[in-house]
């Protein structure tokens, strides 16, 4: 591998748009700040993986309900004085030269923070999305852009004809250089166009297993020279669908391949199974690696108490205390979780609470009516998703048992794409029941 210096190389992680395909769990937050594994956010990805790449120069781009993005940001990542390193957040805003305009594409919120890459040193900027579940070491990736004397580079996975509808695709010559980009096709005619011969992914290295489609991950690297004269001349909004077909025709762009897991976290049902994913004994992705951790938010809570409960397959993060008799079973459960008595919860995502109620609050919600943060005792959670901070009564049953697909008829609990899920600090009363 070819020494290259993760020193001259700047990362932006992109935090995405509206997040719509995510709501609810993105009406209060932006994508890159949703809850991961009980403990992590999701933008502890591409930050950890920069961390343990030697990568400490870092930009988070996002426009959409940044707050408790940024006080996660803040709150978390703080290097000395002597390393140089930043993780810092540029959110959309007017300035006297750019207007008003939002963020309109990937490219477009480059363009619009390109005066931040103007940094002495930085030969190359690497861009990562901030809502995706995996581990790379960027070096690698840097070494074949480097190796290959390449003007950009894009990191590829392969995959089998029926995914790469909803990915971009693209096709390589004989030396890995890239000849070919099409974001998203939906036709065979299209996808014949960037198909590749499977024995050429398995001369490299990696078993193609009758994949033939080399799909995008969303990450890249430019020559950062290149890189402000590409969005300096043109209007191009859009990294996928303008910046890579025109760079092809006149540019080395360059293919670095990956084979390991790696999911796109961009719905609710990828988000759900991914979770679940990780409760597993023989998770796919491994939250436990001394070579390379996932970092996030230092926090000073008690280890969790487990008061003669039945828990299988599950994460169980800090500061929780769960009641005898429950049932835990293929769920995560996140920060400061108080559970009652008797609580049935499989195959859910439960998020846990930003802080624990003091006793005036307590006395406060049941003087109301309410019942306190937390699951009530003998409530059934099944096959769901609670959002931080939701106040669950006793008896309560959180179950899509009539299977419908979308439902918003019973708030604070919306259903998507089957899952139930009920909003950040929802309330949801005694012997409350999902039709």
């Amino acid at each position: 591998m070819i020494e290259a210096d993760p020193r001259a190389v700047l990362a932006l992680i992109l935090g995405g748009g509206r997040g719509t395909r995510l709501f609810p769990l993105t009406k209060y937050r932006s994508k890159p700040a949703v809850p991961l594994a009980g403990k992590y956010r999701l933008i502890d990805i591409p930050i950890s993986n920069c961390i343990n790449s030697n990568i400490n120069k870092m930009f988070v781009l996002t426009q959409f309900l940044s707050n408790s993005l940024h006080t996660h940001i803040r709150q978390t990542y703080r290097f000395d004085q002597f390393s140089g390193g930043f993780v810092d957040l540029l959110a959309a805003q007017q300035t006297m030269d750019e207007g008003t305009d939002w963020y309109e594409g990937t490219a477009d919120a480059v363009r619009k923070n390109l005066r931040h890459l103007d940094q002495k040193g930085i030969k190359h900027v690497l861009i990562l999305s901030g809502d995706q579940l995996y581990r790379m070491d960027y070096r690698r990736m840097l070494a074949t852009h480097v190796q290959n004397k390449a003007d950009v580079t894009i990191a590829a996975i392969p995959v089998e004809r029926e995914s790469a509808g909803a990915l971009g695709v693209m096709k390589c010559d004989d030396a890995g250089r890239v000849t070919g980009f099409l974001e998203k096709p939906q036709t065979d005619e299209e996808l014949s166009l960037v198909k590749m011969d499977p024995a050429w992914i398995d001369a490299r290295g990696i078993p193609s297993k009758g994949r033939e489609c080399l799909a995008s991950m969303g990450l890249y690297i430019f020559n950062r020279d290149l890189l402000f004269e590409i969005l300096e001349k043109t209007d191009y909004q859009d990294f996928g669908k303008e910046v890579f077909p025109a760079a092809i025709r006149s540019r080395h762009v360059h293919v670095h391949l990956f084979d390991d897991y790696w999911e796109d976290i961009g719905t609710i049902k990828a988000f759900y199974d991914s979770n679940l994913q990780l409760a597993q004994a023989d998770a796919p992705f491994d939250l436990v690696s001394p070579q390379a951790p996932v970092f996030s938010r230092a926090r000073f809570l008690p280890p969790a108490i487990v008061e003669g409960a039945t828990i299988e397959n599950s994460l169980i993060a800090d500061g929780c205390r769960i009641g005898s008799g429950t049932v835990i079973e293929n769920s995560v459960i996140g920060l400061r979780c108080l559970i009652g008595e008797n609580v049935v919860i499989k195959d859910s995502i439960i998020m846990g609470a930003d802080d624990y109620d003091t006793d005036q609050e307590v006395a406060n919600f049941l003087k109301k009516g309410q019942p306190p943060v937390g699951i009530g005792s003998g409530s059934r959670v099944i096959g769901s998703i609670l959002d931080k901070n939701c106040q669950i009564g006793e008896n309560v049953v959180v179950e899509n048992r009539s299977n419908k697909v979308e439902c918003v008829d019973f708030y604070p609990c919306f259903i998507r794409e089957g899952i139930p899920i009920v909003v950040k600090g929802g309330m949801i009363p005694d012997n409350w029941k999902l039709a």
